[in-house]
């Protein structure tokens, strides 16, 4: 794809149920990029369904299809819903990008639903009930099973390029980062979807050389601030980016400094919680976009790249002390622990309250727990004897991604009263 520093005009047309406009004569592609409107015509329908805080996204290329993630294990009903609206009978593949349930979750409920050609799985380990019963499912089902690797190629049509760009030939060894990311090319146009991969995926494919550049562009980790970084969004340089995040999630997802750096480049942000589903077709020339919640628009944007010597932003610092309440105060992702404090001028009885890892993956309960007035005490993953200043988890293996996670505390009632991400 041509550099896209040219000006170009963007014809987008947003609609809550159908789409009835057509591409004006004046929506006309500039200096190669390609034109973006209202019409949803083209052999290539991506999907990027709202299933909440997770990711779906369903690619029908003609008469075959392509499944990658299906949210958290509440939502496979709703993506099952969406299959059979559009018609679906057949899923030729099911992308499982990585193993955390807010992309996995929803797969068994599909699986068990249609029939499936091939199941491809980043194939890194991850001791979770929810990905290991999925295996088993795969596997009791017969479904022919391939681990993801960077290089290989799916043939789901000889006119569709389906590139495997991560994970490595060397895994990185964490899960986000290890995720699947596929570059889907149809005659000019390019989707790249990105899973959970952060800088340190991202740089390991720049490193490797990839052609990162694609006109559409699924962001990585819900824009998490330690993933799209100006040096991978100067390789993509995307005309549209989709973020598929939830409403009032947790994490604080998507940061504004991803957001930021997004806009940057002049992309076309949509967002799932914003937008609902995001439906992006091609006919290989040209892009045609509808999703929900606003009216029609014609936007004329001047795009440009990051420079490559852009600072990323940088890693955030801890949050100001608040001036009362039972909060997390650090979380220290390589080490395995969790420091939480009272800045109350009373005693806090935390038996009940819980701990949680993003993704709700892992959760600690507190015992029988009162922390003091302007006291602190440390949660340790692994093993040890609890005291009034130490408690620890038990746990036999990491419970915290080493590239970034978030930590959650909620009281006895499940009511959300501090996070803290790293």
């Amino acid at each position: 794809m041509p550099s896209i520093s040219a000006r170009y005009l963007i014809c987008i047309a947003l609609c809550a149920c159908t789409v009835a406009c057509l591409l004006t004569a004046g929506c006309s592609s500039q200096s190669g990029q390609p034109e973006i409107g209202s019409d949803l015509s083209g052999d290539l329908v991506v999907h990027f369904i709202d299933v909440g805080q997770g990711d779906s996204i369903l690619i029908e290329f003609r008469d075959k299809t392509m499944l990658i993630d299906a949210g958290e294990r509440n939502m496979g009903e709703r993506v099952v819903a969406y299959l059979d609206e559009r018609g679906i009978e057949r899923l030729d593949v099911v992308v499982a990008t990585h193993a955390h349930s807010d992309h996995i979750g929803g797969l068994a409920r599909v699986i068990s639903a249609y029939p499936v050609g091939q199941f491809v799985d980043a194939a890194q380990p991850h001791p979770t009930a929810t990905y290991e019963n999925l295996l088993a499912l795969v596997e009791d089902k017969g479904i022919p099973y391939t681990a993801a690797e960077r290089g290989q190629t799916i043939a789901l049509d000889p006119d569709l390029e389906i590139l495997i760009l991560n994970p490595g030939t060397e895994p990185l060894g964490e899960v986000n980062q290890d995720s699947v990311v596929l570059k889907v090319t149809y005659g000019e146009i390019s989707y790249l979807f990105t899973g959970d991969a952060e800088r340190p995926a991202e740089k390991s494919m720049m490193e490797a050389g990839l052609d990162l550049d694609a006109d559409v562009l699924k962001v990585g980790h819900h824009a998490s601030r330690y993933g799209s970084s100006a040096e991978f969004l100067s390789a993509v340089s995307p005309a549209i980016s989709v973020i598929q995040v939830g409403a009032g999630n947790d994490y604080g997802h998507p940061h504004e400094e991803a957001v930021a750096r997004i806009e940057s480049t002049g992309s076309r942000i949509y967002r799932t919680d914003l937008d609902g589903t995001v439906i992006v077709a091609t006919d290989g020339t040209a892009l045609t976009v509808a999703a929900g919640g606003a009216p029609a628009a014609t936007v004329t944007a001047g795009a440009t790249t990051v420079p490559a010597t852009t600072t990323p932003t940088a890693a955030p610092t801890p949050a100001p002390t608040p001036a009362s309440g039972v909060y997390i105060a650090d979380l220290d992702l390589q080490e395995e622990w969790v420091a939480v404090a009272n800045a109350d001028e009373t005693a806090v009885n935390l038996t009940g309250w819980t701990i949680t890892a993003e993704g709700a993956r892992n959760t600690y309960t507190f015992p029988v727990f009162t922390l003091d007035a302007g006291a602190g005490v440390t949660v340790h993953s692994g093993a040890g004897n609890d005291t009034a200043t130490d408690l620890y988890w038990g746990r036999g293996s990491s419970v915290w991604n080493n590239d970034g996670d978030v930590a959650t505390l909620a009281d006895a009632n499940g009511t959300v009263v501090s996070t803290l991400e790293r």
